[in-house]
């Protein structure tokens, strides 16, 4: 299997981000997930007297109390562990998948001393730590079916709203023009580009990352405004729009109209996904089906699972989930890339009618999931921990480089594909190997044997020291000028490698 000639980032290095993830983001992660659980179980505590003595339900009540106080347990000693820079433990043989292919990495690790949190590759050791906490939990009788992670996750997606209204009503006025955009190259082109930059910067949104972040930061993070989009453009720091434009307007009528999407966090980005999706469908004539990849266990906090993938859809329809709202509600332009003179977005100013619009819209693709022009790659009830040849590799902890020999079906299904859009800052990640590759290493260079294998798009704002494609002369000014600007969110890149072989040799 294909090795990089660099090796990876870990955090023995106490400059990097690596080092910071595992001193303090991963512990504060930690603690979230043992509050979590303390007040579900301080609520079922507090049904017990309302509960008569020696019933059934008092018995279930009691064993996940007890079980949940076990996990909390586990979890705080290995918080002792991890700052302390003891050994991974073997992940248990809980049933679900890829234990042994962690615990032999671990082991293989081990012989050469690198099997600690502080010195332990960076990508293997966060994968592995979501793995762990997952079986936790899946040891046990009550607590099997339980994300750690839902309620950040449907309280941030709740929390989006203003800013899925504005979308909603965005697409709908798509509508009254479809007609003429269906003729109309150029103008879909705009709106395209439009749509790429929100399905981007939707990615803002990582709660892995927001461990010290306010509601309104979320907020402000989220803005699709025109002036916002355009101000960010200047920190993209590889811009493929054009090219992946031209490569999806060579879709039409070909066999290779299908789109992929490999998730990366539910809710608001979700959305995005799937307005992004819609576009390609109904407004374009290049893309015919869409199919979404999702994770099958809670993972780095925020990312999609089958559950999130379908609570989404019923979220979005049910008339109580998002808060009420009387009048215009502003909400400022993102710090990160302020337009030139500061404004505000306004929610539509008929919250109502923006309602109908996100049902409209979302029955819309209720129907594409019926007839088969969405689909998830896994079916839609699949349950937490459930194991899928189609899936089980997306929570591996192996870059993408080696998924022709570690996940053939994986790699055989995105063959067919034409066009496969990995989203986010760890599918980016798994597709460079989390390795030291100098800034400038062609996009095509880094992603190894994956390269030409079918047709990708990276869409990722960096939030984590790994970063390729990018010019030399673009990196270096970056590097002297002391910002943090690998990881701090700020940039983004949208990296595209198409399947031909001509042009990898050519790309940039």
């Amino acid at each position: 299997m294909f090795e990089a000639p660099y090796p990876p980032y870990d955090p023995s290095d106490t400059a990097s981000f690596s080092y910071t993830t595992v001193l303090k983001r991963w512990p504060i992660i930690l603690t979230s997930v043992i509050d979590n659980i303390y007040r579900f179980n301080h609520d079922l505590d507090a049904s017990i007297p309302s509960l008569e003595s020696g019933s059934e339900d008092l018995k279930l009540i009691e064993e996940r109390i007890s079980e949940g106080k076990a996990i909390i347990e586990k979890i705080s000693k290995l918080k002792y562990e991890m700052a302390r820079d003891r050994a991974l433990e073997p992940i248990p043989d809980d049933g679900e998948a890829m234990v042994e292919e962690y615990n032999t990495e671990l082991a293989r690790l081990a012989q050469q001393g690198k099997h600690t949190w502080f010195q332990a590759p960076w990508l293997f050791a966060e994968c592995y730590l979501y793995r762990l906490l997952r079986s936790y939990f899946t040891q046990t009788k009550q607590w099997r079916t339980y994300d750690p992670f839902l309620s950040q996750k449907q309280d941030t997606f709740q929390k989006s709203s203003k800013a899925i209204f504005q979308l909603a009503t965005t697409m709908h006025e798509l509508e009254a023009d479809k007609q003429k955009l269906a003729s109309d190259a150029d103008a879909l082109n705009v709106i395209f580009k439009e749509m790429i930059q929100m399905c981007l910067w939707g990615n803002a949104t990582d709660l892995s990352m927001l461990t010290q972040i306010t509601h309104d930061d979320i907020q402000n993070l989220q803005s699709v405004g025109r002036d916002a989009q355009a101000a960010r453009k200047q920190y993209i720091l590889r811009d493929d729009q054009d090219k992946v434009w031209a490569h999806l307007q060579s879709l039409s009528g070909s066999n290779g109209s299908r789109v992929d999407f490999v998730l990366d966090n539910a809710g608001f980005e979700l959305f995005t996904d799937f307005v992004f999706a819609d576009f390609l469908v109904t407004y374009t004539p290049y893309v015919s089906k869409v199919v979404f990849h999702p994770k099958l266990i809670p993972w780095f906090v925020s990312d999609v699972t089958p559950p999130d993938f379908k609570a989404a859809l019923e979220s979005l329809l049910s008339p109580t989930f998002f808060p009420s709202s009387s009048g215009n509600t502003e909400w400022p332009v993102p710090p990160v890339a302020q337009a030139p003179e500061p404004r505000v977005v306004q929610t539509p100013p008929d919250l109502p009618e923006s309602r109908n619009h996100l049902r409209v819209m979302v029955e819309r693709w209720q129907k594409y999931l019926e007839e088969g022009v969405f689909q998830l790659s896994v079916p839609l009830d699949t349950p937490l921990g459930a194991s899928h040849v189609k899936a089980n590799f997306w929570t591996s902890p192996w870059p993408y480089w080696n998924m022709k020999e570690l996940a053939k079906d994986v790699h055989d299904s995105l063959h067919d594909s034409g066009l496969v859009i990995f989203k986010g800052d760890l599918n980016f990640r798994r597709l460079t190997g989390d390795v030291r590759w100098p800034a400038h290493t062609p996009f095509s260079t880094a992603l190894g044997p994956l390269a030409g294998a079918f047709p990708i798009l990276s869409l990722r704002t960096n939030k984590a020291d790994v970063v390729v494609g990018v010019d030399k002369d673009v990196a270096d000014r970056l590097d002297d000028s002391g910002e943090q600007w690998r990881y701090n969110g700020k940039y983004a890149l949208v990296a595209f490698l198409p399947c031909n072989e001509s042009q990898v040799a050519g790309a940039k």
